[in-house]
């Protein structure tokens, strides 16, 4: 017994370790501009980095962590105050070096036996969000305070030094693959009323500033996992403030609405696909799981992906001109049948349901041409429906809340509304 708890906490320890190292090279790679792996001179096995860059990378890593670390063990500490057998937090690096990442995939903690009240769910869920903003909002006040010079960003670019502090104008005309960050209501007070104006990074170079960035990614994080839906944090939260009925009515209808929103300009009479056949190395296993999961038979949903494929082939063969048209809109309509059909009792309403989140999303676009949703959060929707589910398992104990966590449950939602970015990661 004792060498299994061993085992088990060098695991802990292991991830951890591993995690730190990612993210402080991710946290590198953002902070410098360049990739591990790929320098100037192209691919290299030994990496691009030197180590006061590899330093630099803790400026990111460090705070990070810190707020990742501080949220979990506000789960795990309020778990064993209810005496409930709960893991350590597993910690799951995440890094390629020849792309983009921030180091990690986030860390969860298992609980591994049943909870048998609706406050000590309310209690575990919330915890966990609330230390974490806590120690995300001094990162933040101290990451606006002390920016650096404006001057700091040709360090980084030294080819945006020909046009002076004006480069903004002339460095980012062309749009195409630009990369920024989107705003939340904190993120904006901050910029407007903590940071000196004259400090406040451009939005396309926000990521090269490591304590800002990882203040953002605490607060995107924390908005991640406050959504009112299935078994994250917030749905923990609802669940504890309104109970078991009422919430696994309310979860499907928050989960429908949030992907109405992501799905927005997807199909629209304002906006023009993009396709490529690349896509169809994960396009086609998608479709190939969506309806085994709808028909429940390998046969069907073999004969019917490759049904699909083969009438889209010969469609697009047939108007060239609206090949886009023919790949990606079908999917999409697969797509929004799959992720909402745990959200119906039979296949035939979560038809109903994807048919009227269709012709919203349309009506939508008709209405606002400019409106647009963000892909990564059907990507979410996906895991939410699939992996995470909609719903929340009842408990023995079903009494409401005291007043004094009602109200903690509105202030979660309070920091909710703070923290969430509609748009969290922009490429253009």
């Amino acid at each position: 017994m004792l060498q299994s708890k061993r085992q088990q906490y060098g695991l802990h320890l292991l991830l951890f370790c591993l995690t730190l190292v990612t993210t402080t090279i991710a946290g590198a790679e953002w902070r410098y501009g360049k990739l591990f792996f790929l320098g100037p001179e192209g691919f290299s096995w030994t990496g691009t980095f030197t180590w006061a860059e590899y330093v630099g990378g803790l400026y990111f890593s460090l705070p990070f962590l810190g707020v990742l670390t501080v949220h979990e063990f506000g789960h795990y500490f309020t778990a064993r105050y209810y005496r409930t057998a709960v893991t350590l937090p597993y910690y799951i690096p995440l890094w390629f070096g020849i792309t983009s990442s921030i180091g990690t995939m986030g860390a969860f903690i298992r609980i591994k036996e049943r909870i048998f009240s609706r406050r000590q769910f309310f209690d575990i869920g919330v915890a966990g969000p609330l230390a974490g903003f806590v120690v995300a909002v001094p990162l933040l006040v101290y990451a606006f305070t002390h920016l650096p010079q404006p001057e700091y960003i040709f360090s980084i670019h030294p080819e945006y030094e020909q046009y002076g502090l004006n480069y903004a104008q002339h460095v980012y005309q062309d749009g195409f693959g630009n990369f920024s960050l989107g705003k939340n209501l904190l993120f904006i007070l901050f910029e407007e009323y903590v940071a000196d104006p004259a400090l406040v990074p451009n939005r396309y170079e926000i990521i090269h500033y490591p304590f800002v960035f990882a203040g953002f990614l605490a607060l995107f994080f924390t908005a991640l996992n406050l959504l009112p839906i299935g078994q994250l944090d917030g749905g923990h939260v609802l669940y504890g403030l309104i109970g078991y009925r009422r919430f696994n009515q309310l979860s499907p209808i928050f989960f429908a609405l949030f992907i109405l929103y992501a799905g927005l300009g997807v199909i629209s009479p304002y906006t023009e696909p993009m396709w490529s056949e690349e896509l169809l190395v994960v396009f086609a296993p998608f479709a190939y799981w969506a309806y085994l999961k709808l028909l429940g038979n390998r046969n069907y949903a073999l004969a019917a992906t490759m049904a699909m494929v083969l009438l889209q082939y010969g469609l697009s063969g047939f108007f060239p001109e609206l090949e886009a048209y023919f790949w990606l809109w079908p999917f999409y309509v697969l797509y929004l049948v799959f992720v909402l059909q745990p959200a119906a009792p039979k296949l035939t309403y979560s038809l109903y349901l994807a048919g009227i989140v269709l012709v919203a999303q349309v009506l939508i676009s008709l209405v606002f041409p400019e409106s647009d949703g963000y892909s990564g959060w059907l990507v979410f929707g996906l895991l939410l429906s699939r992996v995470m589910g909609l719903f929340h398992p009842s408990c023995p104990d079903e009494r409401p809340l005291t007043p004094l966590r009602k109200a903690l449950g509105i202030l979660a939602f309070i920091i909710f509304l703070l923290c969430f970015t509609p748009t969290p990661f922009i490429i253009e």
